[in-house]
């Protein structure tokens, strides 16, 4: 029996996963940046500093001393313990007496970010219950467009807790209460929060944290949560960072995500990581390392010193400060120039380096090339072929979404203020070539 072209198909999984819009539209202008369009990116979550010269030269010496070999899947243990002690001296992860304990065996280091995302949901969910129901993922809305796809592979069916302008994206417990079921299994919470560029306070976090504590002694006793603190160290509002990992109450069911991309301005270097205190915290750590076993085993060798020069070195936590203050003033900026933008209405940012405005009062009008708005997608692609601006529409990122979309203000002032030239001018034309065309 001789093979048809239809014989030839992909894997189910792959054929129904979305790509990412947020790299899809940051692929985009670049390729019409490479063909001569002047356009101005504000889709890509990654900052425009360089990484510190400190935390350069430490894996510089690492290649020079050898480190080009493999090493143990989820990293030396004394890198793992530099940082379990970052967690418990900054986090207070683990720190409390006679709580939970964090050590070196309850941290996992990955490649970037979102593979220990990858690892971690695919360890921790993909059951049924007795009726062969999946694993619910409880997540709140707008969140990370990876969120729901890396959950979806991993067998779990993802429940959105939908979150508006209003409360600035946040859930309340009255929210999360009313959503958890006997199937919950892992709330996601993002805080500082790409897309929304906003964050919990610590009262708020308890509160969520109380509500967990209850449904897990009660109706939910599988419930963990994912706390993804990626942007920790990248907040200005007035709002201190903080770790519900370090709430006794429900440490040992909290695994705090992190990584070296956001705060050292280490994106392509790759280095995420994991941690969890207390015994199930170990067991679940070891389970990464089978995954990553079978996946990626280590990251580079010779950026494991990097890791420790990052954390340990002082001059690195200054420049880490300095880049916080520019993003800080980057985002009063932007905050400032949307307000005078007619139509545009967006929460006060207070940590990450996003805007998530709400552009739905132009939807239904016409650019000056004809093109209706009827989708905040609609709506970044005409932004984006005729005013040469990349923004990243909202609809991929859940719940009111839709509404809305994402810039990165990750860039220089004047990019800043450039963008939000062109923007103000593509709003200010609307309509006025509805009639033509």
């Amino acid at each position: 029996m001789s093979t048809t072209q239809a014989d030839l198909t992909l894997s189910s999984r792959v054929r129904a996963l979305k790509p990412s819009v947020t790299v899809a539209f940051t692929n985009r202008a670049k390729q019409m940046r490479a063909s001569g369009v002047d356009v101005l990116g504000f889709a890509a979550g990654e900052p425009d500093f360089g990484t510190p010269q400190a935390i350069k030269d430490a894996a510089k010496r690492g290649l020079d001393e050898g480190l080009t070999r493999y090493q143990p899947t989820l990293g030396p243990m004394p890198v793992r313990e530099t940082i379990a002690t970052k967690l418990r001296d900054e986090n207070n992860i683990g720190a409390a007496p006679g709580g939970p304990q964090l050590t070196g065996e309850h941290v996992a280091i990955g490649c970037g970010g979102k593979h220990v995302l990858y690892s971690a949901m695919h360890a921790l969910l993909g059951s049924a219950d007795a009726d062969g129901q999946p694993d619910e993922v409880l997540l709140p809305t707008p969140a990370w467009v990876s969120y729901r796809p890396i959950a979806e592979l991993a067998g779990a069916e993802v429940s959105e807790i939908p979150a508006g302008p209003e409360t600035d994206f946040k859930i309340t417990p009255e929210q999360l209460r009313a959503a958890i079921t006997p199937r919950s299994r892992l709330l996601v919470i993002n805080s500082p929060s790409n897309p929304c560029g906003t964050m919990y306070s610590e009262s708020e976090l308890r509160a969520l944290a109380a509500v967990v504590a209850e449904a897990a002694a009660t109706t939910a006793p599988r419930l963990l949560i994912l706390t993804d603190e990626i942007y920790e160290k990248i907040v200005y509002g007035g709002i201190d960072h903080f770790s519900l990992g370090s709430i006794p109450e429900i440490a040992e069911r909290t695994l705090t995500l992190n990584g070296m991309s956001k705060a050292y301005a280490m994106t392509g270097w790759r280095i995420g990581y994991a941690a969890m205190p207390g015994d199930f915290g170990k067991a679940v750590i070891k389970a990464l390392g089978t995954l990553q076993g079978q996946m990626t085993t280590n990251i580079t060798a010779f950026n494991y010193p990097a890791i420790t020069e990052a954390l340990t070195n002082p001059q690195v936590a200054q420049e880490v400060e300095q880049m916080r203050r520019a993003f800080a003033k980057r985002a009063k900026l932007i905050e400032q120039r949307l307000g005078t933008i007619d139509g545009i209405n967006c929460p006060k940012p207070t940590g990450a380096f996003y805007v998530f405005p709400d552009v739905s009062a132009l939807f239904g009008k016409t650019t000056p090339k004809g093109a209706k708005l009827t989708s905040a997608t609609t709506f970044s692609e005409a932004l984006l072929e005729e005013a040469h601006v990349a923004f990243v529409p909202g609809e991929d990122f859940g719940g009111p979404g839709a509404n809305h979309v994402r810039i990165s203000f990750a860039c220089s002032e004047d990019q800043i203020n450039a963008g939000m030239d062109r923007f103000k001018s593509f709003c200010s034309k609307l309509d006025l070539a509805g009639g033509q065309s």
